[in-house]
């Protein structure tokens, strides 16, 4: 079959770019390099991604390749897969960048790029809960699991500074940023507003699912700001005020009693900026908090189908957001801490780093 040699030429390179040491880049320079783009920083910028993006993707194909219990054989794991290998292979296959013009082609293939990897962690999750299912449910867990926890936590981790690669320099481009805004760092982020309107948007799912949604308050300085990624703080406090309204939901829905608001503070610290969301959901048995940053793990009965393409809209579903909620932390020097009552309810604290200063390369 003519197809097999190609096939074969196009995992000899992948293992050859996945071998590569992968450079590092810190946020202070990311910031500077992108404060005031122009045709050559951008020109310089894609330079750099035609040789960095290959070497990255490349290693997350081989990654796939290699993992244990079979779930490498999942087709859904095999689907995410060939996602990235077609990516290494339209970024090798793409000419180097010599031009404006070839900068402005090079820039559309990495934004299609990134669109096609949207779905990465749901199919990969779907992959997960069938290889739940065929070990019999996460009370019969084999020894040596955790090897997969570790697996996604690193493969997750370096899929964020993909995106945030792609991403920066996609946004660039915008011919009219909002001000103090470079690419998708905001250096003016206000916490209060990204608070209030992720809590909306988590309140309006919880309204679709259950009729109802408690409120939720937010505490804090209104006129604070502080530089960061204003899409991850988003999907962090999203997912974890969404934990919270289902459990407050779930506890009060069959009660005469109101249910408690769920709170939020913002509080500007000498060396973090720390946001605790506090309910009164009836908390987690201390037997399992210590699974609940494990992607194996999740307090939903049923979790949705992938086909529904329902991502990011039920209430409950793989068990990823609390996992990924705090890579997206640790990405940039941060944290994320659940302290839980059996009984009466949980707080989050979320430990976000104060962008812009740090000289450390981002993973």
């Amino acid at each position: 079959m003519a197809s097999e040699p190609v096939a074969r030429a196009v995992a000899e390179e992948v293992a050859r770019w996945g071998a590569m040491r992968q450079t590092g880049v810190s946020l202070r320079y990311m910031m500077e390099f992108g404060a005031r783009p122009t045709e050559r920083t951008l020109l310089l910028a894609a330079q750099f991604l035609h040789k960095e993006l290959p070497i990255r993707i490349a290693r997350r194909a081989l990654d796939l390749e290699s993992l244990p219990f079979g779930l490498s054989s999942k087709p859904a794991i095999l689907k995410v897969r060939d996602w990235y290998v077609d990516s290494f292979r339209d970024i090798r296959s793409f000419p180097e960048v010599r031009s404006k013009e070839d900068e402005l082609a090079f820039t559309q293939m990495i934004k299609m790029i990134r669109v096609r990897h949207t779905n990465v962690v749901p199919t990969i999750a779907s992959g997960v809960q069938q290889l739940k299912k065929d070990l019999g449910g996460s009370k019969k867990f084999p020894p040596g699991i955790d090897e997969i926890h570790q697996f996604l936590d690193r493969f997750y981790m370096s899929r964020i500074g993909i995106r945030m690669l792609i991403g920066q320099h996609v946004a660039l481009h915008d011919p009219d940023p909002e001000p103090g805004v470079i690419g998708l760092i905001n250096t003016k982020m206000s916490p209060m507003t990204v608070a209030r309107i992720a809590s909306e948007d988590a309140r309006a799912i919880c309204m679709r699912e259950y009729g109802s949604a408690p409120d939720v308050d937010i505490y804090g300085d209104p006129d604070f700001t502080f530089p960061y990624v204003t899409p991850h703080l988003h999907l962090m406090i999203f997912e974890l005020v969404k934990n919270s309204l289902r459990a407050v939901q779930e506890r009060y829905m069959n009660s005469d009693k109101h249910a408690p608001p769920v709170r939020i503070i913002v509080a500007d610290g000498a060396e973090d900026v720390t946001i605790k969301i506090s309910d009164e959901g009836g908390g987690i048995p201390r037997s399992g908090l210590s699974r609940i940053f494990t992607y194996l793990y999740s307090t939903a009965e049923n979790p949705p189908d992938l086909d529904e393409h329902n991502e990011g809209i039920t209430m409950a579903g793989y068990g990823y957001g609390i996992p990924i909620s705090r890579l997206y932390a640790r990405y940039f020097g941060g944290d994320l801490q659940i302290i839980s009552m059996e009984g009466y309810g949980t707080d989050a604290y979320l430990h976000l780093s104060r962008l812009g200063d740090s000289e450390e390369p981002l993973p």
